[in-house]
């Protein structure tokens, strides 16, 4: 194993901002150490930076857990960075039985405004059919009506009146402007709810056979997430031993392909909120959890008896972890949002434009959905380090972080990386990182999870103790 650099270098400053927001130990930043490779996440901005950095303090969040409860000191861990290349485009290399998975709708992209450019998101049937009533198309209408409709109107009159109707679409920012203020956007917010006794983590038994029991055996997280940065992070609380319970509701549809990209090691089920024997299930769920992670807008979930006060009310010693799109402030906060609308919105799409393609000044692109994996695997570890605080000083905890977010500290608070140098070399190859399984979906091919593993560690890669079930189809119970 090798750092990047050299044996004796320092953590690279990607990696100790956030640990340091993380609220980690700065020794312990010398215990993560990372494997180059070449060709991977070739951007203008420091996407490979921002990926490898979330990893690797994921990584040293779950060796910390792993260590406070065998007693023991924290393992040094290595973090293959050709492994986080092909984690961080996880639903690119999805295959269900030989099918490619379609990632983006026929509707989903960038268009032409009258002064400027939009992006969409209509990948689900309801943003889809509202997109095209706000705008006065018919419901059969394809990519050429969409395209004229939107080349005729003003970028910000299109988001606005989409928005209206409860559609998907922003205006994309010019060079050097963003829809929201980026500075002061914290990467992670944390806070401590009460004191109490310290809380030990149950124990779970440890296997006779498959995979090892990780740091995380016996934690209960109850997971109301969806599309990839939420699931993310509970897949991989999931590889690191938790149980997971993915509660989704009967009245809001779930793309299958997502779900079986981020479903492993999870179990699914379906809960109507909106029902009072609803609410009781998921409070009867929430007194024996140890992690709630939610993944809606600011306030969605309060009507149900979920807004995060309400619930550590209730449950103390429970740790609230929360995930939006644009930040859990100011006009935007409410707005529903994805990865693609965050990049467009707040300037990435007009840096990652391709110069050389030409002059009409489409907007570009990060190589990955990078903001949504940044943020789960950030999330994941931000849940790690609250176990571990909690074993030593109990009490609850409220965590939040947004894509906005992760989007700041990428433009503003890593290190640019020279153009090209993630492209030098041959092009990096996803085949080692790779695996099929056989699942009730049909047969998988899957990314496998990039969290590093302490050094010297006899059992290999780690791997998800189960692929995906179907949605929605276990019982809404613990283990």
């Amino acid at each position: 194993m090798t750092r990047s650099d050299t044996s004796d270098a320092p953590p690279d400053a990607a990696t100790t901002h956030a640990w340091t927001a993380l609220g980690g130990d700065p020794a312990l930043l010398e215990r993560v150490a990372y494997r180059p490779v070449s060709g991977a996440l070739p951007a203008r901005l420091p996407v490979a930076e921002l990926a490898r950095a979330t990893v690797g303090v994921c990584s040293l969040a779950a060796a910390e857990l792993g260590a406070r409860r065998s007693g023991g000191a924290v393992p040094a861990v290595w973090v293959d960075e050709g492994a986080v290349a092909t984690a961080f485009v996880s639903e690119r290399h999805l295959r269900i039985d030989g099918r490619k998975p379609t990632n983006f709708a026929p509707l989903s992209g960038f268009w032409r405004a009258a002064d400027g450019w939009v992006r969409t998101h209509a990948n689900y049937p309801h943003h889809r059919a509202r997109l095209l009533t706000a705008l006065g198309l018919p419901a059969d209408s394809g990519p050429d009506d969409l395209a004229a409709a939107l080349a005729a109107r003003p970028a910000r009159a299109v988001q606005e009146t989409v928005y209206a109707a409860g559609g998907l679409a922003v205006a994309v920012a010019r060079p050097g402007e963003s829809a929201i203020p980026l500075a002061g956007l914290p990467l992670i917010e944390s806070r401590r709810i009460g004191e109490g006794a310290a809380r030990p983590l149950r124990e779970a038994p440890l296997p006779t056979s498959g995979p090892r029991s990780g740091p995380a055996s016996g934690v209960r997280v109850l997971d109301l997430t969806r599309v990839i940065a939420g699931p993310v992070a509970t897949r991989t609380l999931a590889l690191l031993g938790a149980d997971v319970l993915r509660v989704d509701s009967p009245r809001l549809p779930e793309d299958p392909d997502a779900h079986a990209d981020t479903g492993f090691g999870k179990r699914s089920t379906a809960v109507d909120l909106a029902a009072p024997e609803g609410r009781r299930t998921v409070d009867a769920l929430l007194a024996d959890a140890d992690v709630v992670v939610t993944g809606y807008r600011p306030g969605a979930l309060d009507r149900f008896g979920l807004a995060p006060d309400a619930v550590l009310e209730r449950h103390p010693r429970l740790i609230v972890a929360q995930l939006c799109a644009w930040g859990w402030s100011g006009p935007w906060a409410g707005r529903r949002g994805f990865d693609s609308l965050v990049q467009a919105a707040t300037g990435i799409a007009a840096i990652e434009a391709d110069t050389d393609a030409g002059t009409d000044g489409r907007p570009g692109a990060l190589p990955a959905q990078a903001l949504d994996h940044g943020t789960g695997y950030l999330l994941a570890a931000a849940v790690l380090r609250a176990l571990t605080e909690r074993q030593e000083t109990g009490g609850g905890r409220h965590l939040r972080l947004s894509l906005a977010g992760t989007a700041s500290w990428l433009m503003r608070g890593i290190a640019p990386a020279p153009l090209g140098r993630r492209a030098d070399g041959p092009a990096h190859d996803p085949a080692p990182w790779l695996a099929e399984t056989a699942s009730d979906l049909g047969k998988l091919r899957y990314a496998r999870s990039p969290i590093g593993l302490p050094t010297g560690s006899p059992d290999g890669p780690p791997d998800w103790a189960r692929p995906p079930g179907r949605l929605g189809a276990d019982e809404p119970r613990w283990l």
